[in-house]
């Protein structure tokens, strides 16, 4: 049983990162909280689509298909882009089974969110879906299981940040014994950034949410909106963080670049440009609109009445 503290708000809890433990035809197999989250953010998720795809102009039946193809994928793409940034990659090279121990940790969710996406544009293209549509809609669900998702690192005394002497910095059995970070004093409290990043895709989530409700005009909108929301989060986030993944040995100034850092700020310019381009460069003609499009006009409406 480990202890998660938060020392000045006088909050202490007694959590086990793993749910419970059976065996079953020989081999031991555990449920961890972390695995749990993910789990439900992900249902979350999927609830969310299947009842708004009719907005998106998403028929039901294929966007299921690409959504589990595309999130089995995405597993692996987390654990390969976690491998291929870690510090110690060498130790898998030594030991190539453990590639496969996604269990012990090691996954990215920026991994996992390019598996989806370049498996999701293959998996539209056979299933007859409008790719930007898809990406529009699946962009809210990816808020949705990254805000519930974080909640595993919670359990798990994992990615937070540098020491912090503000009301909610967080201590703990595990983030005293230093196994999760580095570069920290593990006798004093530390930013909970797993909260941060939660908290910051909640808010997305309402914020697109409201977006594709009201002023949903073109599709690829939604997508680049939450890029750029997700991006600027993630950037300011990760330069608190102590476990980061860094781009090979290149610096800038001396100081290390963080991998996640870096590919947020790209696409959060190159999705930032887009949205400029069709809202002030390339504005949409009312009959253009999505909106418009996918909903009938009242005169259709009467029409189909009688």
């Amino acid at each position: 049983m480990e202890t998660i503290e938060f020392p000045k708000l006088g909050w202490v809890f007694h959590i086990d990162p793993v749910l419970a433990e059976f065996s079953i035809f020989g081999l031991h197999l555990s449920i961890r909280w972390y695995g749990v989250m993910i789990a439900l953010g992900f249902l979350l998720a999927v609830l969310y689509a299947v009842k708004f795809a009719p907005r998106f102009g998403v028929a039901l039946d294929p966007m299921i298909d690409v959504v589990l193809v595309s999130a089995v994928f995405s597993v692996l793409s987390a654990r390969i882009y976690y491998i291929l940034f870690y510090d110690g990659i060498e130790t898998f090279w030594k030991e190539p089974l453990k590639v496969f121990r996604v269990w012990d940790g090691g996954i990215a969710i920026y991994g996992a969110l390019i598996g989806a996406f370049v498996t999701g544009i293959w998996m539209c293209r056979v299933r007859k879906v409008n790719t930007l549509a898809m990406f529009d809609l699946a962009s809210i669900g990816f808020l949705i299981g990254q805000c519930l998702g974080r909640w595993g690192n919670f359990f798990n005394q994992e990615a937070f940040g540098g020491n912090t002497t503000l009301p909610w910095g967080m201590t703990g059995s595990i983030i005293r014994a230093g196994t999760n970070g580095s570069g920290y004093d593990t006798t004093l409290p530390v930013h909970p950034t797993f909260f941060y990043e939660s908290l910051w895709c909640l808010i997305g989530i309402v914020l697109l949410h409201l977006l594709a409700k009201k002023k949903y005009t073109f599709k690829g909108q939604i997508f680049c909106a939450y890029v750029v929301w997700y991006g600027l989060g993630r950037v300011w986030i990760e330069g608190l963080r102590t476990d980061s993944l860094y781009l090979f040995d290149w610096t800038i100034g001396g100081q290390p670049i963080r991998v996640s850092q870096a590919l947020s700020l790209v696409m959060v310019l190159v999705s930032a440009f887009m949205l400029l381009y069709h809202i002030k460069l390339h504005p949409h003609r009312p009959e253009e609109l999505y909106v418009n499009q996918a909903q009938p006009t009242e005169t259709e409406s009467a029409e189909a009445e009688q």
